[in-house]
């Protein structure tokens, strides 16, 4: 298998999203695109016409060096094991909504709070949160550690901690409180405190995500193509208007 054919397999929003990061980060660190242009600045937000790719971007820009490469496995790797296998997100937009809710929460934290200007870091933070959650009761290896699957984000954090600043353990520790607050909100809440779900996917994301199906069926004498049929009650089936099947057996014409 070639690697355009594993892109194309692979979970269509982590992928965009490593590959976004990776070149992204590679033109920044390059100085192809002037790092200005791609922080979070909110003075660019009141200006106009506001500078509104910022509030992507910031979330596309890794550390230097190995960072590029390391944020960028890690965006993938949990991404895709949450688009893929998470029971949290089993239908059509769930991830997507995900990831707009943590990334508003890091946004709004770190404005209140830390003043960063990229936020990459909280968002592995958070996919690692919210993957390692479905992993309870199971072992992670953390370099040469074995550790409960669940505490694998606290121990990124505390290395984040150690080989950075205590400044970007922060920025990244409001990744973690984000995906705290999407469980606590879908899960927690509506399991253990009797509410209900309070972040349903929107049905305008779902639609996004909903596609038709056409079956097509060679036979000897030609293609049958199927249509997957309405559900609505208003729906008729068979070739006669619904007036007229109401009207009896009725008789032949010409008979006594």
């Amino acid at each position: 298998m070639s690697a355009v054919d594993y892109f194309k397999q692979a979970p269509p929003i982590s992928r965009t999203i490593a590959a976004s990061v990776f070149t992204l980060s590679i033109l920044a660190y390059l100085d192809v695109i002037p790092f200005y242009y791609v922080l979070f600045i909110k003075e660019t937000f009141i200006q106009f016409p506001p500078q509104i790719w910022r509030l992507v971007t910031a979330f596309l820009i890794t550390g230097p060096k190995f960072g590029i490469i390391f944020d960028t496995y890690f965006l993938y790797t949990y991404g895709s094991k949450l688009e893929k296998a998470s029971p949290k997100f089993s239908q059509p937009g769930d991830f997507l909504t995900y990831i707009l809710f943590v990334c508003t929460v890091i946004v709004g934290l770190n404005v209140a709070f830390t003043g960063a200007y990229l936020f990459t870091s909280a968002l592995v933070l958070a996919f690692a949160y919210t993957s390692c959650q479905d992993d309870r009761g199971m072992k992670a290896t953390f370099y040469i550690m074995q550790i409960p699957a669940q505490y694998m984000p606290f121990a990124m954090l505390l290395m984040i901690l150690i080989m950075d600043s205590p400044q970007q353990a922060l920025i990244a520790a409001t990744g973690l409180v984000a995906a705290h607050l999407h469980d606590f909100l879908t899960r927690l809440w509506p399991e253990f405190g009797g509410g209900t779900n309070l972040l349903p996917t929107p049905a305008f994301i779902k639609r996004l995500f909903q596609t038709r199906r056409t079956t097509v069926s060679h036979k000897a004498y030609g293609t049958s193509i199927a249509q997957p049929e309405s559900s609505g009650s208003g729906s008729s089936s068979g070739v006669l208007p619904e007036s007229w099947k109401a009207r009896g057996s009725g008789h032949r014409l010409g008979g006594s």
